[in-house]
C-alpha cells in the first residue's frame, strides 16, 4: 500500500525498460485502485505483465470493498499474487480461504503467484521445512496437474524480511531445493523443472545476482526496493 497515483505512474514508466533480455519477464503488482493504469501501460510492452495483489474468495455479489478474479482478469491482469505472508498474518488468511481464492483465480484462467514462508520460531526450531511442505501440501497441493501449470510458487522467510536478519543464497537455494523436490513427488520431474519458484526474502541489488545464480531460484519477489526504479531495474538486469 504505497504511492499516489502521480508517484506509481512515475515509477512505472521509469521502470518500463525496452531492452531487457527475451526470457526475462517483469509482472507489476500495483494497489488495486492503479490496476487498470498500471495494465494499460503494459499492455504493449514486452517482457511486462501485471498482477493483482489479491482478490476475493467469492465470485460476485454483495461483498462490499473486495475485488473478484473476474474484475481483474478483465483489466488484462495475467497474474494474482495469493497467501503473501501479510496477508496471512495481518488479515488471518487460513488456507480454507486461500483454497477459494484458489478457485476464483482458475476459474477465470489467470496465474497464481503463491508464497509461503516460516517464521522465525520455525526456523530456529528447525521446522522451517515442515511449515512449507504443509502451507503448500494444504493448499496448491490439491490442484489436480493441469492446474498446477497456472501456479508459481513464492517462498518469502518471514524472519528475514525488514527484521535486520538476512537469508543467504545457500540457504535460500536449499528451501527452493526442497520446495522443487515436493512438487516432482507430487507430480512429475517435468512439471518440477518447469514451475519458476520465486524468492520473496528482502532480495536488494547487492544480493540478487547470487541469489539468482542459483540453480533452483527462478527469479525474485521484491517489495520494498521494487518502489525505487534504479534499485528495481539493477535487480532485474542481474539475471
Amino acid at each position: 500500500m504505497n504511492l499516489d497515483k502521480l508517484e506509481c505512474m512515475t515509477l512505472v514508466n521509469e521502470v518500463i525498460e525496452p531492452n531487457l533480455s527475451d526470457d526475462v519477464k517483469v509482472v507489476l503488482a500495483p494497489p488495486f485502485v492503479y490496476l487498470d493504469l498500471v495494465a494499460s501501460i503494459c499492455l504493449d510492452k514486452e517482457n511486462f505483465d501485471v498482477a493483482a495483489q489479491n482478490c476475493s474468495c467469492n465470485d460476485n455479489g454483495a461483498f462490499t470493498g473486495e475485488v473478484s478474479a473476474q474484475m481483474i482478469e478483465s483489466l488484462n491482469a495475467k497474474y494474482i499474487i495469493l497467501g503473501h505472508s501479510e496477508r496471512r498474518q495481518n488479515f488471518n488468511e487460513s488456507e480454507k480461504i486461500l483454497n477459494l481464492k484458489i478457485v476464483q483465480a482458475l476459474k477465470y484462467n489467470t496465474n497464481i503467484v503463491f508464497c509461503c514462508g516460516e517464521d522465525i520460531t520455525h526456523r530456529e526450531s528447525g521446522k522451517h521445512f515442515d511449515i512449507i511442505e504443509e502451507q503448500i501440501s494444504s493448499t496448491v497441493f490439491k490442484l489436480e496437474l493441469k492446474d498446477f501449470k497456472n501456479i508459481i510458487i513464492a517462498y518469502e522467510p518471514i524472519w528475514a524480511i525488514g527484521t535486520g536478519k538476512t537469508a543467504t543464497a545457500d540457504q535460500a537455494q536449499e528451501m527452493h531445493h526442497f520446495i522443487r523436490s515436493l512438487i516432482e513427488k507430487k507430480y512429475n520431474n517435468h512439471i518440477s523443472s518447469i514451475v519458476p519458484i520465486l524468492y520473496g526474502g528482502s532480495c536488494k541489488p547487492i544480493n540478487s545476482k547470487e541469489l539468482f545464480a542459483k540453480p533452483d531460484i527462478d527469479g525474485g519477489l521484491i517489495g520494498g526496493a521494487s518502489l525505487n526504479a534504479k534499485d528495481f531495474l539493477s535487480i532485474v538486469k542481474s539475471f
